[in-house]
């Protein structure tokens, strides 16, 4: 089965850095201070250009964790798709639980096949800290901006952080669960990954015990 197309074109929203032939890595970071601090986006601080034929060939693309600080999300390529790898702090992870957040999701419990089953939980990961999602709204393909942090006003009215789609106005939180009422209609995808070591994951690759085939989710 070949892979699922997104519904609109993806524009790389990172283009500056220097560039090695190993990987293919983009790195946005973002602060997250403490609830209710306001979302703070840095610029991407490398770029790096992977293996031609590892591209090619869809292959496993690896992720040094030491790079991503707590609050920080880098975003890989991975079968052309921007992936999003957040290390979520203590203050995120308590609000994924929080009532007042899970009350507003779609599908709270991803029920939907929309990740693999070691990431159906309530954090959609196979470790707590660190959400890896492929960064393509379900509803017409565009790229959510990261805003961790909840606020009063910024991107919208009593944000409780997570990703907001500029385009129609989808919203998910720092799980990839969307939101009751907007456009969106699934979570955001999860990619198939394993953990190598405490500090890299390898995207594209399932923990042995599992045959997770990322053709089978239900919308990119």
């Amino acid at each position: 089965m070949t892979d699922i197309p997104s519904k609109a074109p993806i524009t790389d929203p990172m283009s500056s850095g220097a560039r090695t032939r190993r990987d293919f890595l983009y790195i946005a970071t973002a602060a997250m201070g403490t609830v209710g601090v306001a979302a703070s986006i840095v610029p991407m601080i490398a770029q790096l250009e992977p293996d031609k034929a590892t591209l090619a060939a869809g292959g496993p693309v690896e992720l040094d964790l030491t790079q991503v600080q707590a609050g920080q999300q880098v975003v890989v390529h991975w079968r052309g798709h921007p992936i999003f790898v957040v290390n979520r702090p203590a203050a995120a992870l308590k609000m994924l639980q929080n009532p007042k957040l899970v009350e507003r999701l779609s599908d709270p419990q991803s029920k939907e096949f929309q990740q693999p089953q070691y990431a159906q939980n309530w954090h959609r990961s196979a470790k707590p800290e660190y959400g890896v999602f492929v960064g393509i709204c379900t509803h017409l393909g565009c790229i959510p901006l990261y805003y961790p942090n909840p606020s009063a006003s910024a991107p919208v009215s009593d944000w409780l952080g997570g990703y907001f789609c500029p385009c129609h106005g989808s919203k998910y939180d720092l799980a990839g669960r969307v939101f009751s009422g907007v456009p969106a209609p699934y979570n955001l995808p999860v990619p198939p990954y394993r953990f190598v070591n405490d500090h890299k994951i390898r995207i594209g690759e399932n923990p042995p015990d599992s045959h997770f085939s990322f053709e089978s989710i239900r919308q990119i």
